[in-house]
């Protein structure tokens, strides 16, 4: 699933060919994946393009937005006359292709293309009033460069029992961090993911809090990880998968102390650490 880098990017790409755009059409191949009246949205405009964790929400000119999930394997490709012939990646394919389950006709000639094979992210117009009271965003944690501060996350840290990992990617806790770049912040602040996250001290809590930050960052810097299906909303593949630290080493030598990269699972996901230097 896309994580904050990711989503992050997808909410620049959006920001910047959305935001002026009237929507003039919007055609549903596949209800499930959109709640709410089309005709509550058509006609306006986008002004702002906003992230809440995983999330997304444009902003419309007559008090309306879309709230958006991309979950799993969800796309969204903007296409107008200057970037229709804008080579996509193999991950997207045809646009508009059998996957195409939502279209949002703009003016200008403009079009911004829902995509998602396994079906399972979600579009809703609400009211720009009540995004905030919609259940996932609701619920969801702070989030690093937003609100996250070093005192709250210690307090999080501080009274789990929990392997420090899946903590750190609880989203109710703390929004946004998923496995790969829990996996990378890991291994950047030397901690074992399976410790208990109560037996960090006061120094590997921060040095963990710094690595958060680093890591996403530099997933911001290259566009995020098309490990799957994730695209810009160019239909562009990340670059971050080739600058990984730890995620997808298995069998590596670690750059840092020699040691070799292993995997296992821990709470359901692939998990990578150097046996050596991650204590």
């Amino acid at each position: 699933m896309p994580e904050l880098p990711e989503v992050e990017t997808i909410r620049r790409g959006l920001e910047y060919y959305l935001v002026g755009h009237k929507i003039v059409d919007v055609e549903v191949k596949v209800p499930k994946l959109f709640e709410g009246n089309p005709k509550d949205i058509i006609g306006s405009k986008v002004v702002k393009v906003r992230r809440f964790g995983k999330g997304l929400v444009v902003d419309l000119s007559n008090s309306y937005s879309l709230a958006i999930h991309v979950k799993l394997t969800g796309q969204l490709i903007y296409r107008d006359e200057k970037t229709k012939d804008i080579p996509v990646s193999s991950k997207v394919g045809t646009v508009p292709s059998k996957f195409t389950h939502v279209t949002f006709t703009l003016d200008k000639n403009a079009y911004l293309y829902y995509n998602d094979i396994r079906r399972f992210g979600w579009i809703k117009v609400v009211k720009t009033s009540e995004v905030q009271n919609l259940p996932f965003f609701k619920s969801m944690g702070p989030e690093p460069f937003k609100d996250l501060i070093l005192d709250y996350f210690s307090k999080v840290l501080s009274k789990s029992n929990l392997a420090v990992k899946p903590l750190i990617m609880d989203q109710k806790r703390i929004g946004g961090i998923g496995n790969i770049y829990a996996n990378d912040a890991l291994y950047l602040a030397k901690i074992d993911p399976k410790r208990p996250a109560k037996s960090l001290s006061s120094n590997e809590v921060k040095s963990l809090f710094d690595a958060v930050h680093k890591v996403m960052e530099k997933g911001m810097k290259y566009g995020g990880s098309s490990e799957l299906t994730y695209v810009n909303v160019l239909g562009q593949e990340g670059e971050y998968q080739r600058h990984t630290l730890v995620y997808g080493r298995q069998g590596d030598i670690c750059e840092r102390c020699r040691g070799r990269i292993k995997k296992y699972f821990l709470g359901g996901r692939g998990t990578y650490w150097c046996e050596k230097c991650q204590r």
